[in-house]
């Protein structure tokens, strides 16, 4: 390698360092979030939504791969369970391995998977947009939701208590629909996205001065698709 070539590499290092990211112009957000759709995930809008999906190239988590040894016997329902939970522990182990940092955190919920970020450890403290580290973290987060792309995901953005609740809506649909147009750039269908904004509701601590920092948060809910 000569030493054209040893500049060349360094420029292009030390320029990729420098490129922070910033989130589109909010006025195209709609264009990323083309295929979202704005309600809770709840069981009818999954099987509402699951011929989109498929339609988008999406597939059931049946269809991920083949059956270990230990799963290739007994009745259908029987393997498919067994695929089923096996598939989203593994993407449970990946996420948590992933996000050991403060203000994150990976929790089951029967077989969901849910992730949680503080609100301060993916947004810029003064300013609406997306930190240093928060991308980060979301492109990580994207790499992994890309492999395990047989789910559909709630993006839940929430606030402390506000005493203007329309306001709280409207920070926590901020909060989450940045989340989602991230990840509509970095190649995550949003035929798989339900993108929410809860405000103040559900705490998940006390609304003293460390408790409202951990109730300004996104909660990103992965659920099979089946």
């Amino acid at each position: 390698m000569n030493l054209k070539q040893i500049i060349f590499i360094s420029f292009s290092l030390l320029l990729g360092s420098c490129l922070q990211y910033h989130s589109p112009n909010r006025e195209t957000w709609h264009q990323y979030l083309s295929g979202a759709s704005f309600m809770d995930m709840t069981e009818t809008a999954r099987t509402a939504k699951l011929p989109i999906y498929m339609g988008h190239g999406g597939k059931i988590i049946t269809q991920t791969g083949e059956l270990s040894e230990k799963m290739q016997y007994g009745d259908k329902n029987s393997i498919d369970n067994a695929i089923l939970v096996n598939y989203m522990s593994n993407l449970e182990y990946e996420l948590y391995d992933a996000l050991r940092k403060p203000g994150m955190s990976v929790q089951r919920a029967g077989t969901d998977v849910v992730i949680i970020l503080v609100r301060s450890a993916i947004i810029e403290e003064n300013i609406a947009d997306i930190s240093p580290d928060g991308a980060d973290t979301l492109n990580i987060i994207s790499k992994i939701l890309n492999k395990y792309n047989a789910t559909f995901m709630e993006i839940a953005g929430y606030t402390d208590s506000m005493k203007n609740q329309s306001a709280a809506h409207s920070l926590s649909l901020d909060m989450a629909e940045r989340i989602g147009v991230y990840f509509a750039q970095h190649n995550i269908s949003t035929s798989r996205m339900f993108i929410v904004g809860r405000g103040s509701a559900r705490p998940i601590a006390a609304q003293n001065d460390v408790g409202r920092l951990t109730n300004r948060r996104i909660e990103i809910r992965l659920t099979p698709a089946r």
